[in-house]
């Protein structure tokens, strides 16, 4: 039940750490810029069930709001707590964390599973983390989630991770495509960005600015969009929405050496990984971060 750090070789599982934590594991092992944290392994969720594990894995996709009462009333033992409080302090004192789920089936080639559960941003302090973690996995039972998973032939998994992983502030932050998603174009990349979190992209609230580079980062097209807002981490803790003025917000997300940097991260990311990536990136204070990597699906 030991809950996986990201250099540890069962973190590299999908089948323990899902196909979040074990991608970043994979890459954090690459020496890419992976921000460090923890998974907590996908049969905590089961073994935290205990009997009723059963009863959610033969419910149908129209029993989402049942699944969602077995799972809030579970709680999560004394020796997985102890666990994910002494890996959060690793992080440091009260350090800002995101928690994220982790499907074992999720990032694979057939299907990304992507928005399908939840993330939290800015969780501070192993209790709220504790907590976060709980919701994770009653959105693995949203009916949204189920839905997806009835598609998929899924139903009976019950293979749900959570992440949890230092925060990054970012001052800019989007999507990487190694290749034109919609054309096809093997010898073109695009990016999109956002200021600030790319939640505000992700929630559908900001249309990000649209870059389409060549294979070696030269920028061939761009499509700037006003951004009415920016999604920022809170003093206190969480997310806040802060008005841009039009100058503010319609000015460029990227320069043309940051697509550079992105483009070669794709470039070696995309040879590593084996195949066309879908790469979720941040940058902070000058740094550029990994958040996510999954192969190009349809």
């Amino acid at each position: 039940m030991s809950v996986l750090h990201f250099a540890e070789d069962e973190c590299l599982e999908v089948m323990r750490a899902g196909g979040k934590g074990a991608s970043l594991a994979r890459m954090a092992s690459l020496g890419l810029p992976v921000p460090p944290g923890f998974v907590v392994p996908a049969d905590a969720l089961a073994a935290a069930l205990g009997d009723r594990a059963q009863q959610l894995a033969s419910l149908s996709a129209d029993d989402a709001e049942r699944a969602q009462r077995i799972v809030h009333a579970t709680e999560i033992g004394p020796e997985l707590r102890e666990e994910v409080t002494a890996a959060y302090r690793e992080l440091g004192d009260d350090a800002p964390v995101a928690v994220r789920s982790s499907a074992c089936a999720e990032d694979s080639q057939e299907a990304s599973f992507a928005g399908q559960q939840e993330t939290y941003l800015d969780v501070r302090g192993a209790e709220e983390v504790i907590e976060r973690i709980g919701h994770c996995w009653g959105s693995f039972f949203s009916e949204r989630a189920l839905f997806y998973r009835a598609q998929k032939g899924s139903l009976d998994d019950l293979g749900m991770a959570v992440v949890v992983q230092r925060m990054v502030s970012a001052d800019v932050a989007g999507v990487l495509f190694t290749v034109d998603p919609v054309r096809r174009r093997k010898d073109r990349m695009v990016v999109e960005a956002v200021f600030g979190l790319g939640e505000a992209c992700v929630s559908g609230q900001v249309t990000p600015d649209n870059y389409v580079l060549a294979r070696d980062g030269a920028l061939k097209r761009r499509r700037l969009s006003v951004q009415p807002l920016v999604i920022e981490s809170a003093p206190e803790g969480g997310t806040v929405e802060r008005e841009l003025d039009p100058a503010e917000g319609g000015a460029a997300t990227l320069e043309e050496d940051q697509l550079r940097e992105l483009a070669r991260l794709g470039e070696d990311l995309q040879g590593r990984l084996g195949g066309p990536q879908d790469i979720e990136w941040a940058i902070e204070g000058g740094e550029l971060y990994v958040l996510q990597a999954r192969p190009v699906t349809a």
